[in-house]
Parts: C-alpha cells; sequence; structure tokens
C-alpha cells in the first residue's frame, strides 16, 4: 500500500508538472507532498510492525496510518481533476507523462460525456435545480482508477517499483 502511495505521488507531481493553472498546480504538488510523507510513514510502521510481532496498538498505528494514506491519496486525485478541468500542457516525450496524460484525457472525455448528457436529459425542477433522485453522480478520477482492470502480472512482487514499470501498471 505504502509503495502505491508513492505511485500517486509521481502521478500528482507530473500532472502538476504541466498544469496550466498556477494555483492548481501547487495544490497539487502539496497534495503529493503530504502523500510522500504519510506513505514513507506507514512504510516505516510497516516495517518496525513486521520485526516486533503483533500487538494490538502497532495494528491501531498501521490502521490509522493506512486511512490517513487513503485520505491523502484521495486529495490527490481531487487536485489532480482540478488541474485537469482548468487544463493541461504538452507532455513530453516521456512514456510516464504520456500515460499520464492519457490517463486524464479519458476521465475528461469522460466527464465532458456525462455532462453532455445530464444536458440533454435535463431533470430540473420548476425552479431549475437539478432533482437528486436518478441523477448519476460525474465521474471522478478515482472511480476511474478503481475501473481499471488489475495488473498482476506487472507488479512487483517487492515494494520498490522495478526500472521500466510506468505509473499506471498499478491499481489501488
Amino acid at each position: 500500500i505504502a509503495s502505491d502511495g508513492q505511485v500517486v505521488v509521481q502521478f500528482g507531481n507530473i500532472l502538476a508538472k504541466h498544469c496550466l493553472d498556477q494555483r492548481c498546480s501547487v495544490e497539487l504538488l502539496r497534495a503529493a507532498e503530504h502523500t510522500q510523507s504519510v506513505s514513507s510513514q506507514l512504510g516505516i510502521v510497516a516495517r518496525v510492525k513486521a520485526v516486533t510481532g503483533e500487538s494490538k496498538a502497532s495494528s491501531e498505528l498501521l490502521l490509522s496510518n493506512v486511512q490517513n494514506l487513503v485520505r491523502a491519496v484521495q486529495h490527490v486525485l481531487r487536485a489532480a481533476e482540478a488541474a485537469c478541468v482548468k487544463g493541461l500542457g504538452q507532455a513530453s516525450a516521456d512514456p510516464e507523462e504520456e500515460e499520464v496524460a492519457a490517463f486524464c484525457q479519458q476521465w475528461r472525455k469522460n466527464l465532458t460525456q456525462h455532462r453532455a448528457k445530464e444536458a440533454l436529459n435535463s431533470d430540473r425542477d420548476e425552479l431549475g435545480l437539478r432533482k437528486t433522485r436518478g441523477a448519476k453522480a460525474e465521474p471522478t478520477l478515482m472511480s476511474l482508477v478503481q475501473e481499471q482492470p488489475p495488473r498482476s502480472r506487472n507488479i512487483p512482487k517487492h515494494p520498490n517499483p522495478r526500472k521500466g514499470h510506468t505509473i499506471m501498471d498499478r491499481h489501488l
């Protein structure tokens, strides 16, 4: 889990580098830095727990750190959504950057299609407010990540990514 946090950090840093909006870029870098810290802390706690054995306190600490990492990853993904909506600059020839750009373009395409469908099938009340019953939620980056099929053959057996694996070779 901690190494997957590092993958999200790389994702956030790449997006922040190409984000056209300075505020979104700064927020994304901040979220990625926080995720980096929480992920590193989780790795340390997991290694200590592996050495010290089973105890209720260490299990609770480990669980707390996992929950913190999940919240940090969600923050990165929300900041990434804002960056994608504001606009991204051209990705370089780096395969990881191209893969991140393609992933974000797919999400933005899904969002645009969803909004177009909502506009055509407007479920508005007499005041023009959207009805909440039956309305589908807008797609999020988190939902797109969760829809990705697991690529277990590409996930290294140890926590450090091997050279040649790209940022999206993992599934959270």
